[in-house]
């Protein structure tokens, strides 16, 4: 066990070359760590500090335990606004019991990951599907983007989806503050610009990449001070302009979450979906970064390290948090080599919240909300839903209801939705597998789709190809396919399944293969099966199944039919000539994957 532990591994080696890799990298990802971390606490509805609190301990906790060696963990923009749905219906904004109750959701989402981890859960990031997760993402992303206006242009609004916070928008938006408005649109454009003009400018005057890089990610370090400096000189305060205010000077609290049985019980669910979507995307990002160094992340120790730093969060004054996209890629791109790099990240942190908060007064909220709004939008792919429309109608489905249900109903409600309608879909197609009959393609060992190919059958023998696996929800679709066939084909003798592409038999599945060999024998037709794979036949060798049916079991499906009909499989032979393709359908001609 101890052999395995991550800091072990990544630790030989380690040299004076690699801590300077990894001193760079924390210096960049720190700086731009702050004002992200306030960003994003506020985005929850949390004070600021609670963002650099949430940016220390988890980074340790992971450096422990995460698999990744580039991950940078800590407050995120889609968790801090499924943060603030779930405290919002449990406290109001602004008051102890909103903060208390934000580490209560720490601990709960902590507590269900380590769970999850030790169960060995991390399979169970595979139910949610691309088109979901991307859809959730730009959803969540717009409904953070739209709710970051009433900070650019100095109104109030409330609502945590389009239809609560779109009419409260437009009813307050004559009041919006011009002072406020020059700072967040000014920001934003600054932002903007920086993002997408500074590279390439800098790469023009024969700045390296990485350089060019690095200057690109100070900018919301350089908006931060810039209005900040600003503030304080023109006293934006009184002017009406809303600023961070007091943030406490100090190292990060150490802190109980609240044991109330019934905030438990409200927060158990929002939890559970943050730990789920945190993890989701933490994995991705490690493993895309990973994969660029040909390192691996491990799901299920994941989930203990993600688990361990929201714990962590929970006892420093902290708030839920997960890998973060953004900061893990800069993070990479700076030359991190270890997890050191975030230890280092977080001493970084811990300076500033010694040092730094004072300087924080007078920094006018409309930067921070432009910085969210920037960092946001780079999430929306709107993309995603021409690219599943063109090539999966039910992808393109599960995705739209993700995108409407997220912005119309809320980001839990919209997850919950895409994740059921995605596991709907898929029950509805695998309850409708693709059966085809096969027939032998001279000259070789292999069977192929009568509808699609030339191929020789004989009216003695059926042969289903079932390219699914079998359970509840299918298994009477072979039970009917085949009676139709015996009613159909009263020269039959045989009935051949290959099972080339069945991983499992469920024990509904295994019921209605009893009942066609029961009735096969009625008829006086014989059931056999080919091309069994290893794990169900162990199982199918120990049902009463397996030692009652009257056919055999073949290693492949060309000795089946040759065992059978050796008329099919003979050359010469006239009785068995070529069926040609049966192309009436269109979709029969086009090729594919089932043959």
């Amino acid at each position: 066990m101890l052999e395995r532990w991550p800091p072990r591994l990544w630790a030989q080696g380690y040299n004076r070359a690699t801590l300077g890799a990894d001193a760079l990298a924390a210096l960049i990802v720190t700086v731009m760590l702050i004002p992200q971390s306030l960003a994003y606490a506020m985005l929850a509805g949390l004070p600021p500090e609670v963002g650099l609190y949430a940016s220390v301990a988890p980074l340790v906790a992971y450096a422990l335990l995460g698999s990744s060696r580039v991950l940078a963990v800590g407050p995120v923009a889609v968790v801090s606004l499924m943060t603030a749905t779930a405290l919002g219906d449990v406290a109001a904004p602004g008051t102890p019991q909103y903060v208390a109750a934000a580490l209560t959701l720490a601990l709960l989402s902590g507590g269900l990951l380590l769970l999850m981890g030790a169960l060995r859960l991390g399979v169970l990031a595979h139910f949610l599907s691309h088109p979901v997760v991307g859809a959730f993402m730009s959803a969540s992303a717009l409904l953070i983007a739209a709710g970051q206006l009433k900070s650019l242009l100095g109104i109030s609004a409330s609502g945590t989806a389009l239809w609560t916070l779109a009419p409260s928008l437009w009813m307050h938006l004559g009041q919006w503050h011009g002072l406020t408005s020059l700072v967040g649109l000014g920001s934003l454009l600054f932002l903007g610009l920086i993002r997408s003009r500074l590279k390439p400018a800098l790469l023009h005057l024969g700045i390296g990449a990485r350089w060019a890089d690095a200057a690109v990610k100070t900018g919301p370090i350089v908006a931060v001070v810039g209005t900040a400096v600003w503030s304080w000189a023109v006293d934006a305060a009184e002017q009406g302009v809303r600023v961070v205010g007091h943030v406490p000077q100090g190292l990060p609290p150490l802190t109980l979450p609240g044991w109330d049985p019934a905030l438990w019980q409200a927060l158990c669910l929002p939890a559970l979906l943050i730990s789920v979507v945190g993890f989701v995307e933490s994995v991705s990002v490690g493993q895309t970064l990973a994969a660029k160094r040909r390192q691996r992340v491990e799901p299920n120790q994941e989930l203990l390290a993600l688990g361990a730093g929201n714990v962590s969060a929970a006892f420093t004054g902290g708030m839920p948090v997960t890998g973060g996209f953004a900061r893990s890629v800069v993070n990479f791109d700076a030359g991190a080599q270890t997890p050191l790099a975030g230890v280092l990240t977080a001493g970084g942190i811990l300076l500033a919240s010694l040092l730094l908060t004072p300087a924080l007064f007078h920094l006018p909220q409309a930067t921070l909300a432009a910085t969210i709004t920037v960092a946001v939008l780079s999430l929306v792919d709107l993309g995603l839903l021409r690219r599943t429309w063109r090539y999966a109608k039910s992808d393109f489905s599960a995705a739209v209801a993700t995108l409407g249900g997220t912005l119309l109903l809320g980001v839990e409600t919209g997850l919950v939705l895409g994740v059921g309608l995605s596991l709907a879909l898929h029950l509805i197609r695998t309850s409708r597998p693709h059966i085809a009959e096969v027939g032998w393609v001279p000259g070789t060992e292999h069977f192929r789709n009568v509808l699609r190919h030339a191929v020789r059958v004989s009216p003695r023998l059926l042969s289903l190809r079932v390219d699914e696996s079998l359970y509840f929800a299918n298994s009477r679709t072979l039970e009917d396919r085949i009676n139709a066939a015996v009613a159909e084909r009263p020269a039959l003798e045989f009935v051949v399944l290959q099972c080339s592409a069945i991983n499992d038999i469920d024990a509904s599945a295994l019921e209605s293969l009893e009942a066609i060999e029961r009735r096969l024998q009625e008829a006086g037709v014989q059931l056999h099966m080919s091309e069994v794979k290893g794990p169900v036949m162990d199982r199918l060798l120990k049902t009463e199944f397996a030692q009652t049916m009257q056919g055999r079991w073949h290693l492949t499906h060309f000795m089946a039919v040759k065992a059978l009909t050796p008329e099919v499989c003979d050359d010469a032979s006239p009785q068995a000539p070529p069926t040609p393709p049966v192309t009436k359908d269109p979709q029969a001609c086009r090729p594919d994957a089932n043959g």
